[in-house]
């Protein structure tokens, strides 16, 4: 039976909200393995004059188990 993960991780980017969402992929991608699933939960605007874009996305992956 698989069993699947799901942790939340939040990208920025100047240039727009896809860009957040893949700088949050691209970061994941650096320590997990098998992301079946990514689902952004919400956008918004931050910094002092608004001009970062941030993405909050969940992020689903298989859990691996280790065979003893």
């Amino acid at each position: 039976m698989a069993v699947t993960k799901i942790i939340e991780v939040v990208g920025a980017s100047k240039e727009s909200s896809d860009a957040a969402v893949k700088a949050a992929l691209e970061e994941a991608r650096k320590t997990l393995r098998n992301i079946k699933a990514v689902d952004v939960v919400s956008t918004g605007l931050r910094g002092e004059n608004l001009d970062e874009w941030r993405a909050l996305v969940r992020i689903s992956f298989l859990v691996e188990r280790v065979e003893e």
